[in-house]
């Protein structure tokens, strides 16, 4: 299983479990988060929902081989239904960064309501250098979250930063080491066991309803560029770049 859910203590535990490939998701993988989500929000039992990776990684982003092979295709696509089930899930989410995170490792955490993060993690948001576009509707969040200036220089440049930089940013709430950051974000999680889930749940809705309505149009309009740009000379020598362990060439490109 690559994808490991446990329930224990009101907290439904959503574990990538992909280490031998730097916890690369795979359309597999999704279609198990968003199966994950739906069912921990279906849950009464659940009060809290806790996404992790394992040790030293969180996530690296989309596997490229199967992402080529089938690149997403609409809004049945699991990359799409992960999305829609992180945005829409109106329990409380935190996340447990162990370690790296790159591309969709980062704009996941933009739809988390806490982020606790190992003082070893290393954020990355390379879409450009991959000739795509920001996802996630990171476009619209980042750049709410931490000003025109500064997205630009994470959505545009691409280069990695620190997770002391992203606590600084309002990114992560904390930075913990990497022994306690899992332990850390699971006793946050278990305190809404101490609380009146139905208050919890008309809270986070109140508190994203002035933003459904530009998420989702972000969501769908990064959707049809990326797709775009997937069939693009850039994103071609980009990933074949990736595959032949070279650096791209875009001279040569408009």
């Amino acid at each position: 299983m690559t994808i490991k859910t446990a329930y224990l203590n009101g907290v439904a535990t959503l574990e990538i479990a992909r280490p031998e490939k730097k916890n690369a998701l795979t359309l597999a993988m999704y279609d198990a988060l968003a199966q994950g989500l739906a069912a921990a929000q279906a849950n009464d039992a659940v009060r809290a929902i806790l996404i992790t990776g394992q040790p030293g990684i969180f996530t690296s982003g989309n596997d490229l081989e199967d992402f080529m092979a089938r690149p997403p295709q609409g809004p049945e696509s699991p990359v799409y239904r992960f999305m829609q089930a992180l945005i829409e899930t109106d329990k409380p989410v935190i996340a447990a960064v162990t370690g790296a995170a790159i591309g969709i490792g980062t704009t996941l955490l933009l739809h988390c309501d806490f982020v606790y993060a190992s003082d070893e993690a290393r954020l990355a948001l390379p879409f450009v250098s991959l000739g795509l576009v920001p996802e996630f509707a990171s476009s619209l969040l980042l750049a709410q979250r931490i000003g025109a200036g500064r997205a630009a220089e994470k959505l545009l440049l691409g280069d990695p930063f620190s997770a002391p930089e992203a606590q600084e940013l309002g990114l992560v709430n904390a930075v913990l080491s990497p022994n306690e950051v899992v332990l850390h974000a699971r006793r946050v999680a278990e305190r809404f066991n101490a609380l009146p889930l139905a208050a919890v749940q008309a809270s986070k809705r109140l508190m994203r309803a002035p933003q459904r309505q530009a998420v989702q149009a972000a969501l769908a309009e990064e959707g049809r560029v990326f797709a775009e740009r997937l069939r693009s000379p850039e994103a071609r020598e980009a990933f074949q770049a990736f595959f032949e362990k070279r650096a791209p060439n875009f001279s040569h490109l408009g």
